[in-house]
Formats: C-alpha cells, sequence, structure tokens
C-alpha cells in the first residue's frame, strides 16, 4: 500500500476494446447503436454518444485477439495526472506517462496496470467536439446519450472494494450471503449507481461496458432494430429492470463477443449519507426485479484484458462460491430463495 494522496477521479470516461474486423464493428456500433463517429482511419473508430462533448467514450482498435486494451477515468486537473503517476509508482504497478495524441483526442495521461491486473488510464485534457444534444435531425429512434460505467470480473471482490475505496470509490449496492461472502459491489465517483461494477469470478477479464439512455422506449428500439435486421441473436439478456441499481437493461454482444450494456433509469447517490443497499445472494429479483433467469452465458462469458504490451493476462480463478453456483441450476436457468427472514434490497 501507499501513504500518498490518490488522484481525484471523477468518473469512467471511455474504453478501448480491440476488436478482429471493423467494419463489422462499425456495423454494429454506428449502424445499430447510433453511436457517432468523431474520426476513423484504417486501424481504429472513435465513438461518442450524443451527450458527450469529450473527442470519444469509446474507442474500437483493429487487431488479432479481440479483448480491452484499457479503462480510462477522468481526472479533476492535468495536475492530478501527475498525482497517480506518483501515487501508482509508490505503489509498485507498472505505470507508463503517455504523450499527448498517444490516444488521439486525449492530452498527456498515464496508464497503469492495477493491482487487481487491469490497464487503466488517467487523464484529463481531452478535445472538445460539438455536444449533439440538440441535433434531434441525427438522433435515431434508439438515440444513446452518454457512457455510464464499467463491469470488471475479479476474483476477489472485497479486495477489489477496498482498492477502490482507496481511490475515493464508495459502495452503492453489493450482493452478500449469510457467511458474509460477496459476490458483487457497485461503486461510483459521479453521482449515479456506479462508475465501475465489481462481479466475482476468475479474472481478470472484463464483463461489459454500459451506455445510458433517457428512455426505455430508446432501449426497446434497439431489440426492434435488430430483430429488423434478423440479428436478434446480438441480444444476450432483456430488456428487463435490474433489481440491483433499478436500471431498466439490455445486454449485446458484438461482433467479437464483447458485452455491451444499454442501460437507463438508476437514481441519484450523490448525499454524503447514501445509504449501501445490500442483496442477498439468494433474492432472484437482485438481478431481474420481474424475476427472469439470467442465462448461464452472463455469467460464464467475459472479455480477454491485455497487459500493457499488448499481452493476454493470466486469469487467476475465483477461490469462494461464485454467484453462478447459487443461481444456476441444474436445467441452467433456475434459481433458488430463501423462504424465511428474507427482505429485499435491505439498506444500511
Amino acid at each position: 500500500m501507499t501513504s500518498l494522496t490518490p488522484p481525484d477521479v471523477i468518473r469512467c470516461a471511455y474504453a478501448e476494446l480491440i476488436v478482429t474486423d471493423l467494419a463489422k464493428s462499425r456495423a454494429f456500433y454506428v449502424g445499430v447503436l447510433g453511436l457517432v463517429v468523431t474520426y476513423e482511419d484504417a486501424d481504429a473508430i472513435y465513438l461518442r454518444a450524443f451527450e458527450e462533448y469529450l473527442h470519444h467514450s469509446l474507442v474500437l482498435r483493429r487487431g488479432p485477439v479481440a479483448a480491452l486494451a484499457a479503462l480510462a477515468y477522468r481526472v479533476r486537473s492535468q495536475a492530478e495526472v501527475e498525482t497517480a503517476f506518483e501515487y501508482y509508482t509508490d505503489l509498485g504497478v507498472r505505470v507508463e506517462r503517455r504523450e499527448a495524441g498517444a490516444t488521439r483526442g486525449i492530452g498527456a495521461a498515464v496508464r497503469i496496470e492495477d493491482p487487481l491486473g487491469f490497464p487503466i488510464e488517467f487523464f484529463y485534457e481531452a478535445d472538445h467536439v460539438e455536444r449533439l444534444t440538440q441535433r434531434y435531425d441525427l438522433q435515431g429512434a434508439g438515440a444513446i446519450a452518454r457512457l455510464d460505467h464499467f463491469n470488471i470480473v475479479t476474483p476477489d471482490v472485497p479486495a477489489a472494494m477496498e482498492y477502490y475505496s482507496g481511490l475515493g470509490f464508495k459502495v452503492s449496492e453489493d450482493i452478500e450471503d449469510d457467511q458474509q461472502t460477496v459476490f458483487a459491489a457497485w461503486m461510483y465517483r459521479k453521482a449515479t449507481v456506479h462508475d465501475i461494477a465489481l462481479t466475482g469470478g476468475d479474472g481478470p477479464r472484463m464483463h461489459h461496458i454500459a451506455f445510458s439512455t433517457h428512455e426505455r422506449s430508446q432501449i426497446l428500439h434497439l431489440c426492434d432494430h435488430l430483430g429488423a435486421l434478423r440479428e436478434s441473436d446480438k441480444i444476450e439478456r432483456g430488456p428487463g429492470r435490474h433489481g440491483v441499481s433499478n436500471a431498466f437493461y439490455l445486454y449485446l454482444l458484438d461482433p467479437d463477443g464483447h458485452r455491451i450494456e444499454i442501460y437507463t433509469h438508476d437514481y441519484y447517490t450523490g448525499d454524503p449519507d447514501n445509504p449501501v443497499v445490500k442483496w442477498d445472494v439468494h433474492d432472484n429479483q437482485r438481478r431481474d426485479w420481474w424475476g427472469t433467469p439470467v442465462v448461464p452465458s452472463w455469467y460464464a462469458n467475459a472479455s480477454t484484458v491485455l497487459d500493457l504490451d499488448g499481452t493476454p493476462r493470466e486469469i487467476r480463478e475465483r477461490t469462494e462460491t461464485k454467484e453462478a453456483d447459487v443461481t444456476i441450476g441444474a436445467d441452467g436457468f433456475s434459481f433458488t430463495r430463501k423462504d424465511e427472514g428474507f427482505k429485499i434490497g435491505s439498506q444500511v
């Protein structure tokens, strides 16, 4: 551990994914999801949603193996980038400075391999582009507003919570059992339910990245759009409503199998005494408020994570019980519930 002050993180800001076919990825992210192209060339596409004014919130970079290349957080000032460099150098993890423009549209930044095994960037300066909030002539019926959060798979959720707490993140909700086994946790810096979700499993892997819409109807339109294209197999789970976060959701798989969530209607968490909502792992409404079962692939599959050299990270197995072991029965779709002494979403 380090006694140095951590960087002041504002929010999750962008993700960089490696994809194997840029044309197929473009058809999905631009043609179906409707994200806006800020810049593209033969090797990469830089995308943003309609409310965003920074250069991008998603980079798709062509490569031989589909994977996560980086998750990026914006910090409060350029001085905080230097704070990040000092903090992680003292922590003893791998740290690299990145010159302005190393990622198009991003100023001088720091990338690290965090203690959980993920490639993370901290930046402040970024090119500003046109915010398209009121360009209704450009927005389709499924218009996406902004990047909302990341979800990662990690073997030791309490250790991950301790690490992110050290960065100033707070817990909004978690899932536990009677033995205090923590299966998942949601943590935030901006005043929503989460910027990062921690899912217990073999890792490091990326479970999904999520974009927010304003209305449920926009999510339903995306389902109709995929159906019209005869590509409804890209819908992995949903639409539905989460118990955790209360958000209306849809999980899609891009052409490389990266999981993308489209998400709306969570709640405000900005007050200093915002209560933590705790869910029992046996409550089948935690993952879906309507009790719809979770498909096994949602628990089993996740994206490969690269180190700073572009090499896939070695996977560590989770030694504690996995949520899927509790949730998925012999048919792959059943779940359990405690009958006595049970209270949904208790707040502490």
